[in-house]
């Protein structure tokens, strides 16, 4: 099968271009790929962080795709969709995680539907964790020049099916990464953060964003003891001083050590080997990448009952769930962990380790196209 791959790869860096590189890979095994991308994916004064750019220390897949969309330019449009015709993909495969992209994806799409071709879209977010007015109209829109989808949790799929119910979809949770290399020794990693390795570790993984929740997670360090320490390690979108402010107010802010930028690749394994736990104190969500990091080095999860946390980590048992969207809810899930053995945990996790590959997320894939 010949598939064109439209959406955002190397050069550009984060989660969307890790995950797109992964399933690349495994999708070459078994057939011809072709792969897309943009020229220019966010303008820079729209972009909150510091680069949108893979750097030397990242360990990105350096995937040979073609730069063609420019998502602010409406010419690039008719041109990327005359571009991937000219390949005559059985399939073309894009992505949809903002409404922002909407216009320029769902314009490709619905040129190349013209031709003939069908269309399949991996979905993140349908409608986003911080939602505005014109988030569900834009969705909306670009769905309606899909043949089918595939979702990442139910939450997702549930959001898609209230704005297009007769869409061909399939449901699939989101891979475990493998590119990050390996855990390393807790004591090492520790010491290479400069923190308490005697202390009970919990951590804030990823970019800092205000529904993520991370206010909550540091003021439930006041219902937490001496024992606790909190690593926050990520880069805010938007200003930090707030949380500076905020930490400076809690029962011994030395407690929180804070990593406040874009964590390189090769340093994701320090920051979760330091940790007994991972937190995502979430005021909403749908899926998080976070947990398939967790996953990969071995890592138990606390997460708040939202989007579909639960059923990425509830029902496998490899975390616990907090039962309020509060600090001494979190904070009294914390707690709750360090008496359970963490092993229990761990063996879940080793479990859903043979269950989230890429393989997998491929073959439901191709068995969506296959049913179109």
């Amino acid at each position: 099968m010949k598939i064109a791959f439209i959406s955002t790869f190397y050069p550009f860096r984060g989660g969307i271009a890790q995950f797109n590189a992964n399933l690349y890979e495994e999708l070459k095994k078994k057939h011809e790929v072709v792969s897309f991308t943009f020229t220019r994916q966010y303008p820079n004064f729209l972009f909150p962080g510091k680069t949108q750019y893979v750097t030397p220390e990242d360990k990105a897949i350096p995937i040979d795709s073609i730069p063609i969309l420019d998502s602010i330019n409406p010419f690039s449009y008719f041109k990327t969709a005359k571009r991937i015709a000219k390949e005559k993909p059985d399939i073309v495969i894009t992505r949809y995680w903002i409404s922002y992209l909407a216009p320029s994806l769902g314009m490709v799409a619905k040129l190349l539907r013209r031709r003939g071709f069908k269309v399949i879209a991996i979905l993140d977010n349908v409608i986003p964790h911080e939602s505005k007015f014109f988030d569900k109209p834009c969705a909306k829109w670009f769905l309606k020049h899909t043949d089918g989808c595939i979702s990442m949790s139910k939450s997702v799929e549930k959001d898609m099916l209230s704005l297009r119910k007769d869409v061909r979809h399939t449901l699939s949770p989101h891979p475990l990464y493998n590119h990050f290399g390996e855990k390393i020794d807790p004591i090492l990693a520790k010491s290479k953060l400069g923190i308490n390795s005697s202390k009970r570790t919990l951590l804030f993984f990823g970019l800092i964003r205000d529904y993520k929740g991370l206010d909550l997670l540091i003021d439930a360090m006041n219902y937490l003891d001496n024992d606790y320490q909190l690593l926050i390690a990520g880069e805010s979108y938007g200003s930090f001083e707030k949380y500076d402010q905020q930490i400076n107010s809690i029962q011994k802010p030395d407690r929180v050590k804070i990593f406040n930028r874009y964590i390189e690749d090769e340093e994701v394994p320090i920051f979760f080997s330091s940790s007994d736990v991972c937190i995502l104190p979430y005021k909403s969500a749908t899926q998080s990448g976070i947990t398939a990091i967790a996953y990969h080095l071995d890592v138990p999860l606390i997460a708040t009952r939202t989007g579909g946390l639960s059923e990425a980590i509830e029902e496998p048992g490899t975390g616990l769930m907090v039962p309020e969207i509060s600090s001494q809810s979190i904070a009294e899930t914390i707690m709750k962990f360090f008496t359970i053995d963490r092993k229990f945990f761990i063996d879940n996790i080793q479990k859903q380790k043979e269950l989230l590959t890429w393989e997998n997320f491929s073959n439901d894939l191709i068995n969506l196209v296959k049913s179109l």
